[in-house]
């Protein structure tokens, strides 16, 4: 796009523009700002903890399986009158001391360890998707504010065009009137029409850095001040064939369904619902579990003679106690218990099948919205575009009038005025059609990217 404005003027604004480039050590391109944060994002690792909290619920649930094993003392003093090792109550004090080690293991529960085991696996799972999730949250997120701060840029840029465009006006209304041929209340419009452009290019250059300190915001960057700049990407115009190489939503809605993270978290989270359920069966069953026992005991009578008091080591012979053993437990009335734990999970599994189909209305609608926003993007680019065109002749038209001192300061700051906003309007529909190219992409299963 060709600006009517002096070789000198152009070189003046480039320099501009680039002498913050110069001071800059580093310009970031998107690439490395979603990658930063990706790695830096607090939320990201706060779902890190989350997916660790998942695996250590399924370690939890495979240990079900493992025998439980405990062990115990007792010490005991009776007076008076107390039990024997036999059983039989004697009129003597005695001491008793006692060690036991217990061994459990469940050998059939209704299934409900195996499923239970599934179900924090599955849940595993859904973790890992949210986590992927929301970092393709946060990528779009990155895209939305570097792109911003690209339209920021461009309107800075437009700003500057203007002020270069007003000084030279300037310097020739100063001309005109030290000759005589313009009036010097004309001279004075011009000034101030400089100076209003001066205030429209503080407020672009605030915008920038504004915009800037966003992006460094959302990356977690420990010092986002004016060392923290982006590169300038080549960005596609956004033309006719530009659009037409967009696919359909509902070529899109098919690929991304298979591969969107949100997708897959809700289906994984589906399987665990009905995991669940079985796990609230298994209460409907008997439950067996094998039982290993030792038990062993001295016992010392006060005031008795050796032969009541038996030596030690020939008690722990004579007095140990080897069991094994099975119980079975038959549920047959639990208030209903299980009954009801039965109905929730089967509420929990509509629920949850509710939640996909409404996770995939609003993928569609999300892509929907895209590439209609894409498509309007790119007819209002090309309008913006036929718009610059006129506003750039005319603007030449009004300035070629003003220096022959046929029109007034007011035509010309006017023809300029419309003149800029035509670019600024371009500019936002370039940059609103490439973040909606990218979102249909990154549907599509392609990364955010800019070329460099």
């Amino acid at each position: 796009m060709k600006i009517p404005i002096k070789p000198c003027i152009i070189t003046a604004v480039c320099l501009a523009l680039s002498l913050p480039s110069i001071a800059q050590t580093r310009l970031w391109t998107l690439e490395e700002c979603i990658r930063y944060a990706t790695e830096n994002n607090i939320d990201l690792k706060q779902r890190l903890l989350e997916q660790e909290t998942r695996e250590i619920e399924m370690n939890t649930a495979k240990n079900s399986w493992l025998p439980n094993l405990n062990a115990g003392l007792g010490q005991n003093f009776d007076f008076g009158r107390s039990p024997s090792k036999d059983g039989v109550i004697v009129d003597r004090n005695s001491a008793n001391s006692s060690a036991y080690v217990q061994v459990g293991m469940p050998l059939f529960d209704g299934f409900k360890i195996p499923n239970t085991i599934a179900a924090r696996k599955l849940n595993l799972q859904a973790a890992v998707e949210s986590l992927h999730k929301a970092k393709d949250d946060l990528a779009i997120g990155v895209a939305s504010y570097y792109l911003q701060a690209l339209y920021n840029k461009e309107i800075l840029h437009i700003a500057e065009l203007q002020i270069a465009l007003t000084a030279e006006q300037v310097a020739k209304t100063e001309a005109l009137v030290n000759a005589g041929k313009a009036p010097l209340s004309q001279l004075y419009d011009i000034k101030a029409q400089r100076a209003k452009d001066e205030v429209t290019r503080t407020e672009a250059r605030n915008n920038v850095t504004l915009a800037l300190l966003n992006l460094a915001q959302l990356l977690e960057l420990e010092r986002s001040g004016a060392d923290f700049d982006i590169a300038l990407p080549l960005l596609p115009e956004p033309t006719d064939k530009a659009v037409e190489r967009i696919l359909s939503p509902d070529i899109i809605y098919l690929n991304a369904v298979t591969v969107k993270p949100q997708i897959k978290e809700q289906e994984w989270m589906l399987e665990s619902r009905r995991k669940m359920l079985r796990v609230a069966k298994a209460g409907y069953y008997p439950q067996l579990n094998l039982n290993l026992s030792y038990s062993n005991g001295y016992y010392y009578y006060s005031g008795a003679d050796d032969v009541a008091n038996v030596r030690f080591n020939d008690q722990l012979r004579q007095n140990e106690r080897k069991t094994i053993g099975f119980s079975l437990n038959i549920p047959i009335f639990s208030r209903f218990e299980v009954r009801n734990s039965v109905r929730s999970a089967r509420v929990a599994v509509i629920a949850q099948e509710l939640a996909i189909e409404n996770t995939k209305k609003t993928l569609y609608k999300e892509i929907q919205q895209a590439y209609f926003n894409a498509t309007s993007a790119q007819e209002k680019y090309t309008a913006s575009t036929q718009s610059v065109e006129a506003s750039r002749e005319a603007f030449k038209y009004a300035e070629e009038r003003y220096a022959t001192g046929r029109s007034t300061v007011f035509e010309y700051n006017e023809s300029k005025t419309k003149y800029a906003q035509s670019l600024s309007e371009q500019a936002q529909a370039k940059y609103d059609f490439v973040f909606r190219t990218k979102i249909l992409d990154f549907y599509n299963g392609i990364p955010i990217s800019l070329p460099e």
